[in-house]
């Protein structure tokens, strides 16, 4: 594939420029921990459910660490102790704790050497159960008839049950991935919710028992449709990568994680959610879970066809933090989107451009790629015009991961039957154009070929000058979505802190260690 005469030394550059940034904020991360990595060690080990209040016991225990231990050994060290003074008894020391009959800090801190040795019983039972999900999703898969683009929607009713009624729908009408939409806010939550939940807020909550339930569904509906139908939910927010665990432990198929997009519209703290972001994608790794990207967002603040290049070099740098956390290139789902304003003149040239840029540059990757939402009004033929064209450039491009345009985006949340005519339209043009692919070529030095050239000129100068400046600091100016964060501003800045020289993390040292074995 080189229909575009990309220059294959400016790509070495930027994926050089992107390794080198990558570098420099993994060395920070490797420094430091959170209380939400803390939580999802917990939760890894089989520390769950809830107190009389309702407060999580993940977070109980952290909070008590924090509070009244040293947090910088990392929570390892204490629930191994309370296991060594409780005969290796989990369940007995939840109950025990939830009576708050103890403070977590109150056994006496076992030797380091140690920790491991306490644990290893628990983690591996966890660690087997996620790989166990992963060898059901490969036989569905080896199973099941696959097309090269997969259609994707969502659903967000704010209740779980509804959920499972339209998600079923949309299936058996043909979508071939469903997502899940978050209530509004949950990325802010520094907890997760618990349990089975109808009363979201435009969306549903994601927790643990929300994802085994839609799991089951889409199961059902799998083997009646004869193709295997991916979930989708939202490791992103203050609770990344312990959303990451649960949907590991409930076999997800995708989750969209991506800490670029906590820090430039959720303002997370950037160093928060960069070192969250490490032991997530080192999770989804594990599990053979594919991560979206948010780099499709900054299309809907910033000029799609003037910053078309931040998207790009926003996919060269996660990329980069990807193969830091041991995914494989079939995992990387980097986004983009189909966001040009319809006035501009030879704006389908350009999209067609920019996407097949995107699927040159990145040949391995299972692209995801978005519909038009900033330029769609109240006009729903004017919209249904629009995906079809959208609905083109993916099919001409290979793109992997389609989410389906609406044409009532601007109006409500999407109905079945809006779902469906969404899914009729996009099969069309896969019908209608299947092989047009393969039988077009670009005019040399033409619109084409000259835009995704100038694209990439851009996204060559926007990484030297990152790699330069340090990520922090070009977050801290503004580069991408033109909106500045602070590097010491932001939610959740609080629940970062420096591991001491003996900290140890028993679950993701091991899952270091499978990679390192493999």
């Amino acid at each position: 594939m080189n229909k575009l005469n990309l220059d294959e030394i400016k790509i070495a550059s930027c994926r050089k420029h992107a390794e080198g940034i990558a570098v420099d904020v993994q060395n920070f991360i490797n420094l430091h921990s959170t209380v939400s990595v803390e939580r999802t060690v917990l939760r890894l080990l089989g520390v769950d459910g809830v107190d009389d209040f309702g407060v999580p016991i993940p977070n109980k225990i952290v909070d008590d660490v924090f509070k009244n231990g040293d947090i910088t050994l990392g929570v390892s060290y204490y629930i191994a102790s309370a296991l060594k003074y409780l005969n290796n008894d989990l369940d007995n020391f939840i109950k025990i704790y939830i009576k708050e009959e103890k403070s977590i800090c109150d056994y006496p801190l076992v030797k380091k050497e140690e920790v491991d040795k306490i644990l290893r019983t628990h983690y591996q039972e966890y660690l087997s159960r996620i790989k166990n999900n992963k060898h059901i999703r490969d036989s569905y898969l080896s199973k099941h008839k696959r097309s090269i683009t997969d259609l994707y929607v969502i659903v967000a009713t704010g209740n779980i049950d509804e959920d499972v009624t339209q998600a079923v729908a949309a299936a058996k009408a043909g979508a071939d991935i469903i997502a899940v939409i978050r209530s509004t806010g949950q990325s802010l939550l520094d907890y997760v919710p618990y349990g089975k939940t109808t009363e979201g807020f435009g969306g549903t909550f994601a927790t643990q028992e929300n994802f085994r339930i839609m799991r089951l569904a889409l199961d059902r509906v799998s083997d009646e449709e004869g193709r295997y139908i991916k979930l989708v939910n939202y490791a992103s927010g203050l609770c990344m990568p312990e959303i990451a665990a649960m949907g590991a432990l409930e076999r997800l198929d995708m989750l969209l994680n991506d800490s670029m997009y906590g820090i430039i519209f959720r303002d997370i703290n950037m160093q928060r959610t960069f070192v969250d972001q490490y032991f997530s994608r080192l999770i989804n790794a594990y599990s053979g879970i594919i991560i979206n990207t948010g780099e499709d967002n900054y299309l809907t603040t910033s000029d799609a066809v003037t910053e078309a290049h931040t998207v790009l070099a926003s996919q060269f740098i996660n990329e980069a933090f990807a193969k830091k956390a041991h995914l494989d290139e079939s995992l990387m789902g980097l986004g983009h989107a189909f966001e040009i304003n319809p006035n501009v003149e030879d704006s389908f040239l350009y999209e067609l451009a920019q996407a097949e840029m995107a699927r040159e540059i990145f040949p391995n990757a299972p692209l995801k790629y978005m519909p038009p939402t900033k330029h769609i009004n109240g006009n729903i033929f004017r919209a249904y015009q629009q995906n079809a064209m959208f609905n083109m450039v993916t099919t001409l491009t290979n793109q992997s991961i389609h989410l389906l345009g609406m044409m009532t985006e601007a109006i409500h949340t999407p109905f079945m039957s809006d779902r469906f005519l969404a899914i009729k339209n996009a099969k069309m043009v896969q019908t209608t154009m299947k092989s047009f692919a393969s039988e077009i070529e670009f005019k040399e030095n033409g619109i084409v070929q000259k835009r995704a050239q100038s694209v990439l000129d851009e996204a060559v100068d926007l990484l030297k000058q990152i790699s330069t400046e340090g990520m922090f600091q070009s977050l801290e100016n503004g580069v991408f979505a033109e909106t500045k964060r602070p590097i010491n501003g932001g939610k959740g800045l609080d629940g970062v802190f420096k591991k001491s020289s003996n900290y140890i993390n028993v679950v993701s040292q091991r899952m270091e260690e499978s990679f390192n074995e493999s």
